[in-house]
């Protein structure tokens, strides 16, 4: 299900929505994404169940290119541990942290900035494109109401431009029209014994195909009459006034393996067959935020080298925050839907045995061992980088603080239960 269903779906009633709400409702990481000291730099590549975390014991800050904008935030990041009294004697903090009740914690940075306004101004003209296109409609007002113009503003800290907020945020719906429209059946009837066929059509405007004379009006006009695909090569036509070909090109990779994804989906559909947690999880890689987030430099205005941005150490921590991205939104649907729906947490329940609560936490484990491994992996190629590289891996980091913003802000899902 696409964030736009997961976003808009009725409030969740089940208990697991207070735990949801409560692990969504703050942030345990740092602000900006820091660097560790050259002395204490891996050695080797590190790996996911390392200790990553021990890099950052002592923090040097880096300071990414100052944003435009000026209602953001700029204190520093508070530790876990801040606030508690420095003569606090041994023995009470051990008591108090065996009396405190375990409970899950996302590690995720703060928003960099909050700005409504132009997050509404985003919002209108995105709403306005949707109907233009005809995706999504007689839904258009649970396009309106999910927000995406907000979340661009959140995730996109560098810009105060609403053309270029409005270039990303185009992308997205278009994006995420192809599952909704296709795979979930939640605007149209899913037919996902043809979604192998309409994926490769969509996939045709992604990656212009060249037929032949006599056959290419044929293609044409079933483009012409499937919304979706229109909005694709609408929204990648726009994106060339904001970004170079080669960064039109990084994002017309990425939703060709977004549609793989898609595929895997539609077999699990057609089949009935639940996955095991692995290959989930493996879906979840290439069914991701990466798409959104592969915008950063070219909305902020700048350009990674293409060097930097394919070298495997970078892609592999770049998809790192991408897999931890949209394992969030999985836990966010919790809050929404029912525990039985389709989720990290219902697989790890189902194939553990264990409880939706232990398997909501387990899946927060998850979520941080990424976060972790990404921050450690982020701030080491920050100290060898370019200074695009730098500000792209910052601007990463600045993405994943806006993207939990935006459902922690915009749920609503808890709403029966606020005071």
């Amino acid at each position: 299900m696409s964030p736009l269903y997961r976003m808009t779906a009725p409030a969740a009633v089940h208990e697991l929505a207070g735990l949801v709400g409560a692990l969504l409702s703050g942030a345990a990481g740092p602000a900006r994404l820091n660097t560790p000291p050259a002395s204490r730099l891996p050695a080797g590549p590190t790996g996911l169940g390392t200790a990553a975390a021990r890099l950052f014991t002592q923090r040097t800050a880096v300071s990414p290119a100052a944003p435009p904008s000026a209602g953001r935030a700029t204190g520093p990041a508070t530790n876990a541990s801040a606030g508690s009294s420095p003569n606090a004697s041994a023995g009470s903090s051990a008591t108090a942290k065996a009396d405190a009740p375990a409970r899950p914690r996302l590690y995720c940075p703060p928003a960099v900035r909050d700005d409504p306004a132009l997050g509404e101004v985003v919002d209108e003209r995105l709403v306005a494109w949707a109907e233009e296109i005809g995706i999504y409609p007689g839904q258009l007002d649970k396009v309106r109401s999910a927000g995406f113009g907000r979340l661009m503003m959140l995730a996109h800290p560098e810009t105060d431009d609403p053309d270029r907020l409005l270039a990303a945020a185009r992308c997205a719906l278009a994006e995420w029209a192809v599952d909704d429209h296709y795979v979930d059946g939640e605007v149209e009837e899913a037919r996902h014994d043809l979604l192998g066929r309409r994926l490769a059509i969509a996939h045709s405007v992604i990656d212009q195909a060249q037929l032949p004379a006599r056959y290419a009006p044929q293609l044409e006009r079933v483009v012409r009459q499937d919304p979706v695909a229109m909005a694709l090569r609408s929204a990648l036509t726009g994106l060339h006034d904001h970004a170079t070909t080669t960064q039109v090109r990084r994002l017309r990779h990425e939703l060709a393996i977004m549609f793989v994804a898609y595929g895997q989906e539609g077999v699990w559909h057609t089949t009935g067959r639940r996955p095991p947690v692995w290959e989930y999880l493996t879906h979840r890689h290439e069914n991701s935020f990466v798409p959104c987030m592969v915008l950063v430099d070219a909305v902020a205005g700048y350009e990674v080298p293409m060097a930097e941005f394919s070298d495997p150490r970078v892609r592999r921590a770049f998809n790192l925050a991408g897999t931890a991205t949209v394992l969030m939104n999985d836990l966010y649907s919790m809050g929404k839907e029912d525990p039985t729906d389709f989720s990290l947490p219902m697989l790890i329940a189902a194939e553990e045995e264990c409880s939706m609560e232990v398997a909501v936490e387990r899946s927060v484990e998850i979520h941080d061992e990424l976060m972790h491994t990404f921050e450690a992996e982020a701030a080491a190629l920050s100290t060898t980088g370019s200074p695009e590289l730098r500000r792209f891996l910052a601007g990463t980091w600045a993405w994943v603080g806006g993207n939990r913003e935006w459902h922690a802000g915009s749920a609503r899902y808890n709403d029966a239960n606020a005071a």
